[in-house]
C-alpha cells in the first residue's frame, strides 16, 4: 500500500482523536517505519503529525514508539531501510549508552533495615529509602521484584529502543545489601546473570535450595556470562559503611560485585549522630580502606542540606572528603536532603522544627562542591529519581545537574569531574595524550591514567594543574573554556604494601581497580572506528603494567566483573579464584 504524504480533513479528525487501543499488526507497523524512514522528519510535532496520517491511511491503530523503535532497528539490520537522523534521536534517554555501557538497576524484596535514619522514607512494601513513582522502583513491583525478569525485560526493552546490551553494569539497589540472608543474596545474584544469559537455564527457588546449591548455580551462570552476548562487566551493590568486614568482603568477591556504593551522608560525627545514622567516620574510614585494598570501585553517597547541618558545614565535609587522604572515592552521588512521608523527617517538619535549604542555597552549595571535585572523580547523580508529588517540602528541581552547569557556564567556571569530561558522541579521536596522575589515599598510592585531548593553550605533555590533593586549579572567564579537555578512557592503578590476608593471590601485585573507554556503547566485535575499538583501554593497560614492574610489582591483578574476564584473558591475564592475575 502506497501511503500519500498529505493531510486530509479526515486525517485531521483522526489527529484530533483518541487512538484506539487495539493492538497493531507487525506488518502495518513495517509499512508504517518505511514509510517514515523516507521523510526528512523536522521535529517531533512533525513526527507526530506523519505518523498519525499513515495510520489513518493504513487503517490502523496508532503504535507507540517503542514498537516503532522495534521494527526500525530490525529493518536498518537486515538493510532494508536507511538510517533516519530522526528516529536515532527518538531513542529514549541516548546518554544511557554514552558511557560506553548500557546500566541496569534492580531492586531487592522489602526487606527490614537496622537504620533508623531521621531522613529515610519508609513506604509499606518497599525496601527503606525507597518510594513509589522512582522508574527503577516501578518497574520492580510491576515484577514482583522477580531478579531474573526485572535483568531479561530491562534488556530486551533497551534493545527494542535501539541501546546495545553487550555490556551491561548492574546496579543492585534496594538499601542495605549486606543485612539481606546470605542464601538470598546468592539466589538474587544468580538469577540476575541467569536473566543476563542467553541460554535457557532452570529456575531455582530460594527457598528449596541450599546455600552450596545456589552457590554452584550462581558458578554456572557467571561461566555462561564469560560469553554470552549480554555481558555484565560491572556489579554494584550498595550498603551502610559499617557493614563492610572482611567476610562480607569475600561474600561480595564471590558475588562478582566490582563496585560498593556506600550511604556516607556527611564526615561530621555530630550530625552523624543527630541523625541516627547509627556508625561514625571511624566505620566509614575502615569500609574505605577494606574496600580499596581488595581493588574495589568506592562511590560515597552524600547528603547536603540534612538535620543540625548548615551551608558552612557542608562545604567543610565537601572539602574534607577529598582534602583527607583517608576518603578519596572515586565517584559520587550527591543528594538534596528532602522531606518525604513515612520518614521521622515527616514530623520534625510539620513541627517546623526542620526546613529545607532553599534551590538558591542549593544551586550556589552544589556549585561550589562541582568545583573542588578532582578529575579522578565521576560525580555519577546530583539527584535522585524521587517523584515531585511524593516530596513534601525540599528541592523539586528534576534536572538539578543541567541548572547547575548552567549556573557555572554563567560564571565562567566548569567542572573537571569524569563525567563532564566524558567524549560521549564525538568521533574526533585526534589529538588524545596520555597523562597521569598520582594521589594518596588509604595507606596507598593510587595512580590515575587517562587519555585527554589536551588544551590549546597548555603544552602537550604538560601534566595538567592540579594541588596536592589532585583537585583541579580552579580558573576562570575564557581561560575556563580553554582549558576544559575531553576524556576517552582512564585506568586506577593502585600501589600498596598491605594487602589482605583473605586474598591470598592479591600479595606482592599492582592492582588495577578500573579501566573504561567511553564513547557510544560498541557491540563485542563492532565498529572498528569507534572509541571503545581504539586501543585505548590496551594501552592504559599496558602503561600501568610497566608503572607496577618499575615499582617492584611482580604481577598484576584485576577486579574484573564477570562478563570482562575473557578481554583480559587475551592480555595474558588468568582466573585466580575471583581476580584476573598475570605475572609481569
Amino acid at each position: 500500500m502506497t501511503i500519500q504524504n498529505k493531510k486530509t480533513k479526515s486525517d485531521t479528525v483522526r489527529y484530533l482523536t483518541k487512538p484506539r487501543s487495539e493492538p497493531c499488526s507487525t506488518t502495518g507497523v513495517i509499512q508504517l517505519v518505511k514509510f517514515l524512514a523516507n521523510r526528512n522528519i523536522k521535529n517531533s510535532e512533525d513526527f507526530l503529525k506523519l505518523k498519525q496520517n499513515a495510520a489513518a491511511q493504513l487503517k490502523m491503530p496508532l503504535p507507540d514508539n517503542v514498537s516503532i523503535l522495534e521494527i526500525y532497528q530490525k529493518l536498518l539490520k537486515k538493510r532494508k531501510i536507511k538510517k533516519n537522523r530522526f528516529f536515532e534521536k527518538l531513542k529514549k534517554r541516548p546518554v544511557r549508552s554514552l558511557s560506553g555501557i548500557a546500566v541496569i538497576s534492580v531492586l531487592t524484596k522489602p526487606f527490614k533495615c537496622p537504620g533508623q535514619c531521621l531522613f529515610c522514607p519508609s513506604e509499606k512494601n518497599l525496601p527503606k529509602s525507597y518510594v513509589s513513582g522512582e522508574p527503577a522502583v516501578e518497574r520492580a513491583k510491576y515484577f514482583k521484584f522477580d531478579p531474573y525478569l526485572q535483568v531479561k525485560k530491562r534488556i530486551e526493552t533497551l534493545e527494542k529502543l535501539g541501546h546495545p546490551t553487550d555490556k551491561i553494569e548492574l546496579i543492585v539497589i534496594g538499601g542495605s545489601w549486606s543485612v539481606l540472608p546470605k542464601r538470598y543474596q546468592t539466589w538474587f545474584i544468580k538469577e540476575c546473570f541467569r536473566g543476563a544469559n542467553e541460554k535457557k537455564s532452570e529456575s531455582e527457588s530460594k527457598s528449596k535450595k541450599t546455600l552450596r546449591k545456589l552457590e554452584e548455580g550462581l558458578t554456572r551462570e557467571q561461566k555462561r556470562n564469560e560469553k554470552t552476548k549480554h555481558r555484565i562487566i560491572g556489579l554494584t551493590l550498595e550498603t551502610r559503611p559499617d557493614l563492610i568486614t572482611p567476610p562480607e568482603i569475600l561474600m561480595m568477591r564471590k558475588l562478582g560485585a566490582t563496585r560498593i556504593e556506600i550511604g556516607v551522608q556527611i564526615l561530621n560525627d555530630k550530625i552523624l549522630n543527630l541523625n541516627n545514622r547509627g556508625h561514625s567516620l571511624k566505620e566509614i574510614v575502615e569500609a574505605t580502606l577494606l574496600l580499596r585494598e581488595a581493588g574495589f570501585k568506592i562511590c560515597y553517597h552524600l547528603m547536603f542540606g540534612l538535620p543540625f547541618s548548615s551551608f558552612k558545614k557542608d562545604v567543610e565535609c565537601f572539602k574534607k572528603v577529598f582534602a583527607d587522604s583517608r576518603f578519596r572515592p572515586d565517584m559520587l552521588k550527591l543528594y538534596p536532603c528532602v522531606v518525604i512521608k513515612g520518614s521521622k523527617l515527616f514530623k520534625l517538619w510539620q513541627k517546623k522544627k526542620y526546613i529545607p535549604c532553599s534551590n538558591k542555597i542549593l544551586i550556589n552549595l552544589l556549585t561550589k562542591t562541582k568545583l573542588m571535585v578532582p578529575p579522578y572523580v565521576r560525580i555519577n547523580r546530583v539527584i535522585r529519581d524521587i517523584p515531585a508529588t511524593k516530596i513534601e517540602a525540599g528541592s523539586k528541581i528534576s534536572n538539578l545537574r543541567e541548572t547547575v552547569l548552567k549556573e557555572l557556564k554563567k560564571r565562567g567556571l566548569s567542572c573537571q569531574c569524569i563525567r563532564c569530561k566524558e567524549i560521549k558522541n564525538e568521533t574526533d579521536l585526534r589529538g588524545f595524550k596520555l597523562v597521569k596522575r598520582e594521589y594518596e589515599s588509604s595507606r596507598g598510592k593510587e595512580i590515575f591514567l587517562s587519555f585527554e585531548n589536551q588544551p590549546r593553550r597548555q603544552r602537550v605533555g604538560a601534566p595538567i594543574p592540579t594541588n596536592m590533593s589532585g583537585s583541579p586549579d580552579v580558573r576562570r572567564g575564557s581561560e575556563a573554556s580553554e582549558t576544559k579537555n575531553k576524556l576517552v578512557a582512564f585506568l586506577r592503578l593502585r600501589l600498596q604494601n598491605n594487602f589482605p590476608k583473605y586474598f591470598k593471590e592479591l600479595k606482592n601485585a599492582a592492582l588495577i581497580r578500573e579501566v573504561h573507554t567511553y564513547g557510544e556503547l560498541t557491540p563485542i566485535g563492532g565498529r572498528k572506528d569507534a572509541a571503545q575499538h581504539q586501543g585505548f583501554g590496551k594501552k592504559l593497560i599496558n602503561e600501568a603494567e610497566k608503572i607496577a614492574e618499575k615499582n617492584g610489582f611482580k604481577k598484576m591483578a584485576v577486579i574484573s566483573g564477570i562478563g570482562a574476564r575473557e578481554y583480559y584473558r587475551k592480555l595474558g591475564y588468568r582466573l585466580m579464584n575471583t581476580y584476573m592475575i598475570k605475572s609481569i
